[in-house]
């Protein structure tokens, strides 16, 4: 057997060990074995009924917890099974915290102990209160604005009095022995940057991967970048495709509206603000990217992410906040929600890419260049519907003189588009011909 998130083989005992017991008793708890070697073969251990005494002594007057150890006689050796139960409190060893992750132990310092602490206490960093901040300093006018859609979506309660903020907050619990905690100040706050580093919104819009056109920065409190992003985004940064049924002018965006707005919800909200990075919305031709810092629950995957979950957010005040003005659900539908809307409007659903802090979402659209290649189009057919999309529509001629071929093999191919591939209507009568992009 492997070595794993709760195993762990030693040959033999050295007291620097007695940092591996205290990284499974601060993570899940686990057994080392001493005696074995890397994969698991027993090798024998001297002195092991020695050991048998010494080593929870020794975890007992360092670490100041109790283990079980066993000794286990065999043929091959004679070996010591550490059994460390998880431990509720902290446990340091020498003022050190160590912790088991995956198959190997980490010392925990900085912003990584801090997390640690706080969730050894029952706490999340959100949680954290700000002293010498009184309600005065909150945005009054973000307030009203967060009380309003609260009692429209029927989560809070229409009987706290207009203007008793305190009560607000209380009931929302953003505020413990009097102070604000971090999320109140992050929600409500005109500026809280100037206690949280990174707390923004950067919007770009590139042409390549590193051709930067033009950007964008959103600040305030976490509302008001909900709203003000969502804005820019849908009359900046997102084009709004025209069609027409009958005389009726319709707008259908490249991506759908509500399923944008839950995937920057969710970045603002289970963002690991003490990264002090802000979130970032990279908008491309063909494709949306959001990226907030933050890590998954501990021991999910990115397929259980995928798969029907329950809740667990990495920020529960701020949360339970954008939940009760009625901006997300509670059930952890976010993905299903997102995937459904883009579905429904014939998109590919949401891809999804983690990689240690780094957490991305992307959207592509109806015509992105990976989906046309996929859809057996050609590198000429390709560039052309790319065209349509920048410029709205194609000729036969410029079809042909865009990609540098004959009239017959340009009427060919764009015939394709249109009956094969689907991607093209005609327009116009056959002496001026154009074609534009189909989106039904």
């Amino acid at each position: 057997m492997q070595e794993t998130q709760n195993i762990e083989y030693k040959s033999s005992w050295r007291d620097e060990y007695l940092k591996w017991i205290c990284g499974f008793a601060n993570a899940n708890g686990g057994t080392i074995f001493i005696g074995k070697d890397d994969k698991g073969n027993t090798v024998g251990v001297a002195e092991a009924k020695k050991l048998l005494e010494d080593i929870p002594n020794k975890v007992r007057d360092v670490l100041g917890i109790l283990v079980d150890v066993n000794l286990q006689e065999t043929a091959e050796g004679d070996y010591l099974e550490i059994v460390v139960d998880p431990y509720p409190n902290p446990v340091n060893y020498k003022g050190q915290y160590h912790y088991r992750s995956g198959a190997t132990k980490q010392e925990l310092k900085g912003v990584a102990l801090d997390k640690f602490l706080l969730q050894k206490q029952g706490k999340r960093w959100d949680s954290v209160t700000i002293p010498k901040v009184a309600i005065a300093d909150l945005k009054q006018e973000t307030l009203a604005f967060f009380r309003e859609r609260g009692i429209k979506s029927k989560r809070l309660p229409d009987s706290i009095p207009q203007d008793d903020v305190a009560q607000l907050l209380e009931n929302l619990n953003l505020i413990e022995e009097g102070n604000l905690k971090r999320a109140a100040l992050l929600l409500f706050h005109p500026n809280p940057e100037k206690f949280i580093t990174g707390a923004y919104v950067k919007i770009g819009y590139f042409q390549r991967e590193a051709d930067l056109v033009f950007q964008d920065e959103v600040h305030g409190n976490l509302i008001e970048q909900v709203e003000k992003t969502i804005e820019l985004l849908f009359t900046k940064y997102i084009k709004a495709i025209i069609s027409y049924e009958g005389i009726h002018r319709i707008e259908t965006y490249e991506y759908p509206k509500e399923a944008v707005r839950e995937a920057l919800l969710n970045a603002i909200a289970h963002k690991d603000y003490s990264g002090l990075t802000p979130i970032q919305v990279r908008v491309y031709r063909d494709k949306l990217m959001i990226w907030n810092e933050g890590t998954l629950p501990e021991n999910w995957t990115l397929e259980k992410l995928l798969q029907s979950h329950s809740s667990r957010p990495y920020n529960p005040d701020i949360a339970n906040a954008f939940f009760r003005c009625g901006y997300v659900e509670s059930w952890g539908r976010g993905i299903h929600i997102m995937a459904k809307l883009c579905q429904a409007q014939g998109l590919p659903q949401p891809f999804y890419n983690i990689d240690g802090s780094d957490f991305w979402i992307e959207f592509r659209d109806l015509f992105n260049e990976q989906g046309l290649i996929e859809r057996g189009l050609n590198e000429r057919q390709i560039k052309a519907v790319l065209y349509v999309k920048e410029k709205g529509e194609i000729t036969k001629k410029e079809y042909q003189e865009l990609n540098n071929i004959s009239v017959r093999t340009a009427v060919y191919e764009l015939k394709e588009l249109v009956e094969k591939y689907k991607l093209l209507r005609i327009l116009g009568a056959s002496v001026n011909t154009s074609y534009m992009l189909k989106y039904s």
